[in-house]
């Protein structure tokens, strides 16, 4: 699986491009529209060439890009994927309530984070040191709160609520409490 933020990195290159191109449409356009006196008319064969060119640009980028998403293959074939590690984890009262005070992970494992909450609805989101997220999702009382994850490279990881259950919410942080190694 590739690292989000590699991925993250080449889509913003990639649509910055395309709506740079898009732009470029309707500059050209709007330069030719409000051109004073006996200018030259844009002929309708290069106006829709050029946006018919957008289009399969356009097409061809979601097409090319579909499978770059890292866990979208995981997602897509998740019932025949086993699980090397399996985490279960607790929440109530506010408290994430691990099953190890630090839980470790081998590159390349496949890992489910199995999440049951007690009593409200919350969030369990997986943060980088540098505070960005690596994947998020919502904790529902009642319900199977499940997310297979693989990590493709060492590091430390930090557990946060990303739902909002009352002010005591925003202290539900457990600083490095997965360590990802070779």
């Amino acid at each position: 699986m590739a690292e989000s933020t590699d991925v993250l990195h080449g889509l913003i290159l990639v649509y910055t491009l395309y709506c740079l191109a898009i732009i470029s449409l309707m500059a050209w356009f709007g330069f030719k529209i409000s051109k004073k006196g006996e200018g030259t008319i844009i002929r309708p064969g290069l106006f829709y060439t050029w946006v018919g060119f957008l289009i399969v640009l356009g097409v061809s980028i979601h097409i090319f890009t579909y499978n770059t998403i890292p866990w979208a293959p995981m997602d897509l074939n998740r019932r025949d994927i086993k699980a090397d590690t399996v985490f279960d984890i607790s929440v109530a009262d506010h408290k994430f309530i691990l099953p190890d005070a630090k839980l470790v992970v081998k590159v390349n494992q496949k890992v489910l984070f199995n999440v049951t909450s007690q009593d409200l609805t919350y969030g369990f989101g997986l943060f980088r040191t540098d505070n960005s997220m690596v994947f998020q999702m919502q904790v529902v009382p009642g319900h199977v709160n499940d997310i297979l994850w693989q990590f493709p490279k060492p590091g430390i990881y930090s557990i946060r609520s990303t739902e909002y259950s009352g002010p005591a919410g925003a202290q539900m942080i457990v600083k490095d409490a997965i360590e990802v190694i070779y």
